[in-house]
This record gives structure tokens, sequence and C-alpha cells, in this order.
């Protein structure tokens, strides 16, 4: 079982930057696809962004494209998720996970971490 554990969040102005992590621990997260998801207040969970273990290759929610770069570091057992621009609707709080099929789906995802908050203000 993969353990994962976000930081980084905090309140930052519009236009502004900041860059989440999220530690593994249990078991190395090497082989498990990464993604980034997030739920503002009063909406469902939303995907941002995902990166495959293999090919590295990265998908972009259509609102962050652009703006948003999701990373890996499998040496620190560490996913990155640099947020540029930031715009009042990106307030939410942000998960990672981890899953084994590749996609868009929350389905896809076997272990979640706890969420940190994002508050971006006009």
């Amino acid at each position: 079982q993969v353990q994962l554990v976000e930081s980084g969040g905090g309140l930052v102005q519009a236009g502004g930057s900041l860059r989440l992590s999220c530690v593994a621990s249990r078991r190395s997260m090497k082989n498990y696809h990464m993604a980034w998801f997030r739920q503002a207040p009063g909406k469902e969970r939303e995907f941002v962004a995902s990166i495959n273990w293999i090919t590295r290759n990265r998908d972009d929610a259509d609102s962050v494209k652009g703006r948003f770069t999701i990373s890996r570091d499998d040496a620190k057992n560490t996913l990155y998720l640099q947020m540029n621009s930031l715009k009042p609707e990106d307030t939410a709080v942000y998960y990672c996970a981890a899953g084994i099929i590749l996609g868009r789906g929350q389905s896809n995802y076997l272990y979640w971490g706890q969420g940190t908050q994002v508050t971006v203000s006009s």
C-alpha cells in the first residue's frame, strides 16, 4: 500500500505561484501512474493532471493547461505540481493519487492523500 502526503498549499494572490509536493511512503511510487485532482467548495472532485510512470507523458485538464506542470522524482518518491498564474477559481483542496490504470477518472486511482488547501485571493 502507498501512503501519500501532500504539502505546499497556502494562500496566494491571483497571478502568483505555488508548488505542491506529494511524498509517497510505505511503498515506492515508481511503478504507479500519478495524478492531481482538486475539489472546490460545493463542487465535485475534478481531474487536474496526470503523469505516466513509464513514458512520463503528461495529461492536463484544459482549465490548467499552460499554467500548471506535473512532474515526478521517483528517486525522492515525490510528485510535484507547479502552479503559475493562479486564479481565484483554482481555489480548492488538492489531492494526489496513485494508480495502475492511467486516465482522468477517479476510479483509476487506488491510493489518495488527505489533501492540501490552496486559496487564491483576487
